[in-house]
């Protein structure tokens, strides 16, 4: 029996891609395992969006490569979207390397592994509540800070029929949550007429109890008639993650942002008047190139004045292939990045308490995600953590819990008869 373990880093969609590339390999043969030494082939799924990601690829497949060279009989992939970047480079840092595999390419896996042509195999997801679907892949917007247009391509949507089918099979297989993908999922375009809104109205159809998500929202792609449905839709999450980046209006045309601050604030007011208790999440980069400290500020304030319920934050880092890694005269050095970014943490950890706290109190739905040491982990439908004494494995199942207490990442809870 050939066994394959894979390392897998960076966001929702390559741990999508995973489960596709096990989907595969388990119909050649192969058994997923998570003792990387007991391995036949090695795959590392990479990211790009940060050098100390890509810095963390090169050095995890160093220490197979270290095997190999000892006389280990494994095969190394280089996956993802580092393979998609760097291309042949990767034999010349690591000849050790059997392939190099970008994300469009997975299909072709089996062909590369000489097992033949690739059959159209289900995704062999991880055993969860959750069902990551890929809805689309791709960017069109060529923010001057990001390289994911050039790892991922231009934006494709998957056919609805198709979406559907996979949402009906997971569903079936016992999944309790289905979370639709894509880098900017509010753009999906499934025929004449067919958008996220008629998706989710479709999806929200199928029989079942079950929740539905999606991520991540580009701001100005949230319609009116998104906000409607998910306001209207019953199995649609009260959550938007809608990435901001900066509170400053002059930085986000440098990143070729298209929206202003105001504009921002207003979309975000769209959401939380239609859907109360909504969570709304986000994204902030510290010290982008030419960043003063009063348009850091802009950032500051913008995040207290919506009241963001958590913020995903990370310094700045030049990518290859962008436009802002060419503007080497308007960097930051790396004690102010990193002071900046010490800030953000600290009003994302004011704001996250802040919102955890609302919610004392109150009785609310979690579906159950895990069991540990007489603790049971679970999610209100706005994206919450909640943790519960527990003396049983409840994992699955919907739960109405009181909210007895709150801490900086999660809520407490006790169960309710």
């Amino acid at each position: 029996m050939k066994k394959v373990y894979i390392e897998t880093m960076g966001c929702q969609m390559n741990k999508s891609d995973t489960e596709r590339m096990l989907g595969i390999l388990e119909h050649f043969g192969y058994t997923a395992t998570e003792d990387e030494k007991s391995a036949d082939l090695l795959i590392i799924n990479t990211c790009s969006i940060r050098q100390l990601s890509e810095d963390k690829a090169f050095s995890k497949i160093g220490l197979w490569g270290k095997r190999k060279r000892k006389g280990a009989d494994i095969k190394i992939g280089f996956c993802g979207c580092v393979a998609k970047q760097k291309g042949a480079e990767i034999f010349k840092r690591a000849p050790y390397v059997d392939f190099v595999m970008a994300p469009d390419e997975i299909a072709q896996l089996p062909e590369i592994l000489g097992c033949g042509s690739a059959p159209d195999t289900a995704p062999k997801r991880s055993k969860s509540v959750n069902a990551w679907i890929p809805i689309m892949n791709g960017c069109n917007n060529f923010c001057t800070y990001c390289i994911v247009p050039y790892t991922r391509g231009r934006e494709r949507s998957r056919e609805p029929e198709v979406i559907l089918k996979e949402a009906r099979e997971a569903i079936a297989q016992g999944f309790k949550e289905i979370t639709l993908l894509g880098q900017n999922v509010d753009s999906f375009i499934g025929g004449e007429n067919y958008k996220l809104p008629r998706l989710l109205r479709d999806l929200n159809a199928i029989e079942g109890k079950f929740r539905i998500r999606f991520v991540t929202s580009y701001p100005t792609d949230i319609t009116d008639e998104l906000i409607a449905a998910a306001a209207e839709l019953d199995k649609v999450c009260e959550y938007f993650h809608i990435p901001m980046q900066s509170g400053s209006t002059e930085i986000l045309k440098a990143m070729n942002r298209r929206y202003t601050r105001e504009e921002y604030v207003q979309i975000c007011a769209k959401v939380r008047t239609a859907i109360p208790d909504v969570t709304i999440t986000s994204d902030f980069i510290a010290g982008f190139p030419g960043e003063t400290e009063e348009q850091f500020l802009e950032t500051l304030s913008v995040m207290d004045e919506l009241e963001l319920d958590y913020c995903n934050t990370a310094a700045y880092s030049p990518r290859e292939k962008t436009v802002a890694a060419a503007w080497t005269d308007k960097f930051l050095s790396k004690e102010v990045k990193n002071e900046r970014l010490a800030r953000l943490n600290e009003h994302t950890r004011k704001n996250c308490l802040k919102s955890n706290k609302k919610f004392v109190g109150r009785t609310l739905e979690i579906l159950a995600e895990g069991f540990e040491e007489g603790v049971l982990t679970g999610r209100t439908r706005n994206n919450k953590i909640v943790h519960i004494p527990c003396e049983r494995d409840l994992t699955g199942e919907f739960l109405d819990v009181k909210i007895t207490g709150a801490t900086t990442w999660y809520l407490r809870g006790a169960l309710q008869a």
